[in-house]
Order: C-alpha cells, then structure tokens, then sequence
C-alpha cells in the first residue's frame, strides 16, 4: 500500500474530535461501498458518536447484504441535524454521491476514504490509496489508528467489503496487508461460511431465468478479445426480481477463457445503459469507462451512457 498514514492521521483527528458523523458511499452501493459506510458508522457508534450511514436514491440493499448490521443506516431524507463529520466512502467523485451529496456542504469537514485510481481528492481531508484492495482496507486502518473497537458487527461490515472487493482474495490487488487484516476480523468474530453462503449461494430461483437469458445472449469478439452481453428491464420484470439481485451477472460473463475483456451492459430505462467492465490484466477498462464517462480500475470499471445498449456496446468496441 502507499504511504497515507499522515492522511489517515489528520482522518483519525476530524473524527476523533466529531460527536455527529455521517458515512455515506457511492449510489447502488456494492459490497465494498456498504461495507465500509456501516462498518465506520457502527464502529464510530460503538465509540459512543452520534452516528448514521446512509445511500443515495435507489434506497435499496441487495438481499445477499441484508445480514449486515444496518442499525445505523437511515433513509437519505431523514433528518440528521448538524454533521461535524461527512464522510464519503468509496466514491470516486461528488457526483457519485447521488441525492446525499448535498449533505457535504452542510458538514464543518468533509472526508473521503477510497481506492479509485479516478479519484482526484474532493473534500477536506482525503484517504486515497489506489494500491488498497478495497476501500474497506483503508476504513479498517482509520479505525486501528483511532483505537476504536472492532466489534463483530463491524468486522463483518468490514470482511465484506474486503472480500467481495477482491473477487474472494483472487484479484491481483490482494496484498499480505490484506490477509493480516483479515486475520484480526477472523479474530474479531468473522465467520466466512456464513458470509460466503449470504453472498455467493443464496440468489432467488428466478435469477437462474434471468442469468440464463444472459448468458444466451453472449458474443464473442475474437478480433478484440471481448465477451459481452445484455441484461434488459424485461429479463428482471418477467423474473421478478431487481436489479440489485443481478449484480453478479458479470461474473458470469468473464470466465470465457478466449476473451480478455468482458462487457455487461444492463437497461436502466430506455436510452439509458449502465455498463460493467472486467479485464484479465492486459487491457486497462478503466481507460475505456472514464472514456464514456465513468472510471474505476484497470481491471474493473463502469460507467453509464445514454443510448440503447445496441448503440452503447458500438462506443465500446470503438474505445477497445
């Protein structure tokens, strides 16, 4: 990891000497983003802080995250009063905040904790470290340097992050660090079967429908090493189920052995596409996300672009 300590330092200050914090992480929150939020807020509650997480619109957690503590999590409408602390996790820039973003401008300090290579620093105090395998990594550093309990709420809010961030410890990001870490949230009362059965083996029956309709709508590229397909509105109407139990759907996609690059694009309305990029080393996708407007990391990124995902898949072959 690089060398952010005197970040986390000033970090470990603001929040130290704050009595009302709120923790908030990018729109559609991933593990590694709800992760981090409830695992900071929890931890700082636990240090008898004033303290919620919160999420912009769609105001939705995924089933497979519902075993998490979300005690501290409130609606972003709710009133939280005056802020000391905002802190956004995650987030590669404001505009990835959503609808809490306005939050920020009535915080006395705003504190960002990430690990996008995209990120430029917004706000008062910045944890930036792209070498971290999660941003959950970097959370889990402030709160060692604050001294604060990690309870098993929090450790698990933490394990997730870390553990969904790193495709399972098999991405190339994973760093001794990492392990040591993962060691102390073992210790702190983590049980990762349990963990691993709420994330990876528990999707409604209806998924396989739609994973199936994905899955047979797969091209391979061979000229430019690319596997992709498309998730449409109907395939999770007809199915039943929303968008944030498809989430996984990438990973299905990617283990096309011919293909160095994977592309999912989902309908999000029509004439809106999001897009899910993952590269096995050799290609930067990031390089190809903040192309159409988005960013991440080299080998995993995304972004969203106006346009059918017949017309948005054309920009991406373009930019390959």
């Amino acid at each position: 990891m690089n060398d952010v300590s005197q970040d986390i330092a000033k970090a470990a200050e603001a929040l130290a000497a704050a009595e009302r914090i709120v923790v908030t992480g990018h729109i559609r929150p991933d593990g590694d983003a709800l992760g981090s939020m409830l695992g900071l807020a929890l931890a700082a509650r636990d240090a008898g802080k004033t303290a919620h997480a919160t999420f912009g619109e769609p105001f939705v957690i995924p089933a497979s995250y519902t075993f998490l503590d979300r005690s501290c999590l409130v609606p972003p409408d709710a009133d939280l009063g005056e802020i000391d602390v905002f802190v956004a996790c995650d987030a590669a820039a404001p505009d990835r905040l959503g609808s809490v973003a306005p939050l920020a401008a009535t915080a006395a300090t705003v504190l960002v904790i990430d690990h996008h290579l995209s990120n430029n620093g917004f706000g008062d105090i910045a944890v930036i470290d792209p070498t971290a395998a999660a941003t959950a990594e970097l959370v889990y550093d402030l709160i060692v340097a604050l001294g604060w309990d990690i309870s098993p709420a929090v450790a698990a809010a933490l394990y997730t992050g870390v553990v969904t961030d790193t495709g399972r410890f098999q991405y190339s990001s994973t760093s001794p660090h990492l392990h040591r870490m993962t060691a102390k949230l073992l210790e702190a009362g983590v049980r990762p079967d349990e963990i691993g059965q709420r994330l990876y083996e528990a999707s409604p029956f209806a998924y396989l429908r739609v994973a199936s309709a994905v899955m047979g709508r797969a091209v391979l590229d061979r000229d430019r090493s690319l596997v992709w397909s498309v998730l449409y509105r109907e395939d999770l109407e007809e199915a039943g189920i929303g968008p944030e139990d498809a989430e996984s759907l990438i990973d299905l996609i990617r283990i096309a052995e011919e293909a160095q690059v994977a592309c999912l694009l989902k309908e999000v309305e029509p004439g809106l596409t999001k897009g899910s990029l993952r590269s096995r080393g050799a290609v930067d996708v990031a390089a190809v996300a903040t192309a159409l407007g988005g960013g991440g990391h080299h080998n995993a990124a995304g972004f969203v672009s106006e346009g059918a995902p017949e017309a948005v898949i054309d920009l991406v072959l373009r930019h390959l």
